[in-house]
């Protein structure tokens, strides 16, 4: 199933590589961080769907607003990724629950959930970077936002020269 989501999400960003080198990193971060932290399987499977298919809606965004900003990807994002997903003969408690992931991917408060925690940190590890972030900002963001161990320390080697 994972493997079919990332084979249709390439597909869908229709040859555009940022987005598509984007989702991929993501969805690695992730997939890292869930497996040691020992997610439960359930847990660990949402997740990585979500990751997969966090920023689906940054192409509607661009046509539509002019840009990604995240309140538009929140907004946008559940509807598309509802659509995605159908006919992957997914529960509909992990299709909600991947929807909210989606919806709220940019919402740093009210953190209700393991994947939920993991999808900020493991994005944040991608945008740092792609977004040449400064040394401040991500000292800012690991003690208010990075809660697991294994976010932590990929966060601290990653940008140890930051």
């Amino acid at each position: 199933m994972i493997a079919r989501a990332v084979e249709k999400m390439i597909l869908f960003y229709d040859g555009n590589i940022h987005d598509i080198e984007h989702f991929l990193k993501v969805w690695g971060y992730a997939r890292t961080i869930g497996e040691l932290e020992k997610l439960d399987g359930e847990t660990q499977r949402i997740l990585e769907l979500a990751a997969i298919v966090h920023d689906i809606a940054c192409p509607l965004c661009r046509a539509k607003y002019g840009n990604t900003a995240g309140e538009y990807q929140q907004k946008e994002g559940i509807p598309l990724a509802r659509e995605f997903y159908a006919g992957f003969d997914l529960p509909e408690k992990q299709l909600d629950r991947i929807c909210y992931l989606v919806g709220h991917h940019h919402t740093y408060k009210d953190i209700d959930g393991a994947d939920y925690q993991i999808l900020l940190e493991a994005d944040f590890l991608v945008n740092a970077s792609e977004s040449q972030m400064s040394r401040q900002v991500i000292e800012r963001f690991r003690e208010t936002v990075f809660r697991t161990a294994t976010g932590r320390k990929l966060l601290s080697e990653i940008y140890q020269s930051v």
